[in-house]
């Protein structure tokens, strides 16, 4: 079962992001499955984009943990001057492989301690399904670095499953509310907070 897999390495993992590296290095070696490895971009982002016109020409944008590069590939078709981070070296790699030829620069960076020059300079930030993957004490530093990635007049873009009761075991552990909430800092303001029931 990959998703419990998944969730017997991140209980054995010495931090909140280790167990990344060693999924995505298993799954390179054929050994594991990446739960959340599938071929399409998510169906909110699409969804998303959908109603919009989105013209990246002369604009960048930016992925946080972008895994295996499906979100960051749909968003560069936009003409966005992409770039696509994760901290995990065999997620990058395995990117780079299946997106051989793409635009998209993948760059292995950690998200608690990104490079200084990312700081305000993206007019479109899409976190995808990456914070509710950390544990609650890691969520809150992690939450508030997000918007410091956007530039003054971007677009950050949150997708992320929502919880009312507390979270139960994980990974995923789901947001509530007031993680939600918080990605409004450092000058964003929200415009569009939906729950979608699925």
């Amino acid at each position: 079962d990959p998703d419990e897999h998944t969730r017997r390495l991140a209980a054995e993992s010495p931090d909140a992001t280790a167990w990344f590296e060693r999924l995505y290095a298993e799954a390179q070696a054929g050994d594991a499955i990446v739960p959340w490895d599938v071929a399409d971009p998510h169906y909110l982002l699409t969804g998303w984009a959908a109603g919009r016109t989105l013209d990246g020409a002369g604009r960048r944008a930016l992925l946080v943990a972008a895994g295996l590069g499906r979100d960051a590939e749909f968003i560069a078709g936009f003409g966005y001057d992409t770039t696509a981070f994760d901290i995990s070296p065999s997620a990058i790699e395995s990117a780079q492989r299946r997106h051989g030829g793409s635009a998209v620069h993948y760059v292995v960076a950690d998200l608690f301690a990104p490079p200084a020059e990312w700081q305000h300079a993206f007019d479109l930030v899409v976190e995808s399904l990456t914070v509710q993957a950390l544990p609650v004490p890691e969520r809150a530093p992690a939450i508030a670095q997000v918007p410091r990635f956007l530039a003054p007049g971007g677009t950050l873009l949150v997708v992320a499953a929502g919880r009312e009761a507390p979270p139960g075991d994980g990974p995923p552990w789901p947001l509530d509310r007031a993680e939600i909430d918080g990605f409004a800092t450092d000058g964003v303001e929200p415009v569009h907070v939906a729950e979608i029931r699925d």
